[in-house]
């Protein structure tokens, strides 16, 4: 025991100086560490970033400063150092293989974090989903279908496809495509789709309505008919101006050719 404590002592006495400064290593190391995590958190917070997303790359980079600091302390005392970055080098490449579906959508979560090409409240469509974003997660993104399920999406999948936000633009256009006889006069059609579009308020004057015949088809001259409205009014428009046609052109004894093979509506009927 006492030629333990005496090798010590001399240990001590000869690499007195290399402690101290392997000590003060530690101590600045860890202020200056602490305070980088703090600069880059006021950095990224004024970007407007998730705070979970904020609070994980400070904590990533606040422990990876200080492993440097603590390689660094015990290089200073005159320990091989090597071997620690081969095992920490081996243990980060085998955490990485391990994890390389959850980082895979962990950066794609930053991504959707950093770039915003939705936010919570918008309608979008992607991954074969379409719906409103409930929750947008490191990992996953929760969307709220109009039936009213919940799907939850890892978030790679989603920024691997094409991502479509509906509200992002604050209108939309609706398009109707309806079809009358070949015996009707075309002017009269028109007037009568032109009224109805002139009395539904939720359509904007900006950009103009549009009414054109778009097909002779088989059984049908179709007329398509474009309007701009808010994105809150959609489905609403959408709804009542096919209701307002059918009634207008049934007053009107205008023709509607049953069935209309050709006829269809135009878009998003799956929403």
């Amino acid at each position: 025991m006492d030629e333990i404590i005496q090798t010590l002592k001399m240990w001590v006495t000869v690499n007195g100086i290399n402690i101290i400064l392997a000590l003060l290593i530690l101590v600045v190391g860890r202020w200056v560490a602490k305070l980088i995590r703090n600069v880059l958190q006021k950095i990224l917070l004024r970007r407007q970033l998730e705070k979970i997303i904020v609070s994980f790359i400070a904590s990533i980079v606040y422990v990876g400063l200080l492993v440097f600091v603590v390689i660094a302390a015990l290089a200073k005392l005159g320990i091989q150092t090597a071997s620690f970055v081969a095992v920490i080098g081996a243990a980060g490449l085998a955490i990485g293989l391990a994890l390389q579906g959850s980082l895979a959508n962990f950066a794609a979560g930053f991504l959707l974090i950093v770039f915003r090409p939705f936010k919570v409240g918008e309608y979008i469509e992607g991954a074969g989903t379409a719906g409103t974003v409930d929750e947008l997660q490191i990992f996953t993104t929760t969307l709220i279908t109009p039936d009213n399920k919940k799907v939850i999406i890892p978030n790679a999948k989603l920024t691997s496809d094409n991502i479509i936000n509906y509200t992002a633009m604050g209108t939309r256009r609706i398009e109707w495509v309806f079809g009358v006889s070949y015996g009707d006069n075309l002017d009269k059609v028109r007037s009568q789709l032109q009224a109805i579009l002139d009395k539904e308020t939720r359509i904007l004057k900006e950009p103009a309505s549009m009414i054109a015949v778009k097909e002779m088809a088989d059984s049908s001259v179709n007329f398509a008919v474009r309007a701009w409205v808010n994105v809150s009014d959609y489905w609403g428009v959408f709804f009542d101006t096919n209701e307002a046609v059918k009634k207008s052109f049934d007053a009107a004894k205008i023709t509607i050719p049953f069935p209309q093979r050709d006829v269809h509506l135009y878009e998003h009927t799956k929403a």
